[in-house]
């Protein structure tokens, strides 16, 4: 299955530049972080800078998916990563001059991911024109299993570079890993039209995103797809990345530990997982969708009622199953139902709905936990999840 899908060389190519990117974009993330609180010993400003890494999806990833169908994907990726070499590199000279500040974290950061809203759905919507329909599931799953694998690897070459080089210098890997993408990225081939912005105008943009949420509201499956998503990433969000820490505080000591065997654990089982899908399902439909959503509330839940280590660890191997295949099934539909005019658009609405629904999670159940316990959350959120999927799926099967 594998070996098959991987003979096309421009898969190989996209999935290398992949990697790599990610693994310079997860310890970039880091320094971030590190440096906000070196500079500031202040957990205000730190959480400024993740705050600048979200805001510009929220206020530009639409636009993002508009222009990279406008113009030839290829040439933008290349562009871009080109484009961030000096910008992150920039950070490495203030430092060594004795001039980097805060604000220079915040502005860089707020500006890489600028132009991701721009370079994510672009390469996003390149794998559909480079693989065949039949290699896309296998294709995807290597893909997830990679980057889920550089997030897992990113944190331990960071200890390796902050015992040799130092924090600053995770931001000139991260460059290096910008020329790498950028160089794979030139070696696959393709040919796609003579595209530009000549003649396009702020008001083109709107009109565009207008008419593709009309075509959108028109395509029963698609709709469904994203009305789902909303559903699920909202009732996942605050409980997994907040909310998991909170009730294992609460049941067992050593609370920050056995989080992070947690979730290494919950890694490794979502790379198994995605693994083993192309050899199961060839091709993912709505369906597949939905049970994975329902699978994935129902690890959820589970949480919910912990209260032993064994159970945690059920509940999250539950989600580890459901989450992926969710998501495998996901870019799968979009990679399938969106013309190779709307790709862009399509995976950018995508993310503006996975950022809103975050940031709306954390923000409603932050507030909520304030008067009600962890676990009754849990339990609240995994259910709604299990229900609202049981719901479409009976839908789907009336219709």
């Amino acid at each position: 299955m594998y070996v098959k899908a991987l003979t096309n060389k421009n898969a190989l190519f996209y999935i290398l530049s992949a990697g790599i990117t990610n693994i310079g974009n997860v310890i970039s993330g880091m320094a971030f972080l590190f440096l906000a609180y070196e500079l500031t010993e202040s957990n205000l400003y730190t959480t400024g800078i993740a705050i600048s890494q979200v805001l510009p999806y929220l206020f530009f990833g639409l636009i993002g998916g508009v222009v990279s169908d406008w113009i030839q994907k290829k040439r933008l990726l290349i562009l871009f990563d080109l484009v961030r070499v000096p910008l992150i590199f920039s950070l490495v000279f203030l430092f060594y001059f004795g001039l980097l500040q805060y604000w220079h974290l915040l502005v860089i950061s707020f500006l890489i991911q600028l132009l991701g809203c721009f370079y994510n759905p672009a390469h996003r919507a390149l794998l559909p024109i480079i693989v065949p329909v039949e290699n896309r599931t296998a294709i995807n799953s290597l893909l997830d299993s990679v980057t889920r694998g550089a997030t897992v690897l990113g944190p331990i070459v960071s200890v390796v570079l902050i015992n040799s080089v130092g924090v600053i210098h995770f931001f000139t890997i991260d460059a290096i890993t910008f020329l790498l993408s950028a160089l794979l990225i030139s070696k696959i081939s393709l040919k796609e039209d003579q595209k530009g912005l000549a003649g396009k105008s702020i008001k083109d943009v709107f009109l565009a995103l207008k008419s593709f949420v009309v075509w959108t509201n028109k395509q029963t499956h698609l709709r469904t797809l994203f009305i789902v998503t909303f559903i699920m990433v909202f009732f996942n969000t605050w409980v997994w990345q907040v909310g998991l820490l909170l009730q294992l505080s609460t049941t067992v000591n050593n609370a920050e530990e056995w989080y992070s065997i947690l979730l290494g654990s919950f890694g490794v089982c979502v790379i198994l997982v995605n693994i083993i899908v192309p050899y199961v399902w060839e091709r993912l439909n709505l369906k597949h969708y939905i049970i994975a959503s329902v699978v994935w509330g129902v690890g959820i839940f589970t949480i919910g009622i912990a209260f032993t280590l064994p159970i945690y660890f059920i509940g999250a191997i539950i989600v580890a199953v459901g989450l992926p295949i969710s998501s495998l099934a996901r870019v799968y539909l979009l990679q399938l139902l969106l013309p190779n005019d709307m790709l862009g658009k399509g995976f950018s609405f995508n993310a503006f709905l996975l950022y809103l629904s975050n940031a709306i999670s954390l923000g409603v159940f932050g507030l909520l936990s304030s008067y009600v316990s962890i676990n009754i959350i849990f339990i609240i959120c995994g259910l709604v999840m299990v229900l609202s999927g049981i719901g479409y799926y009976l839908t789907i099967l009336r219709k």
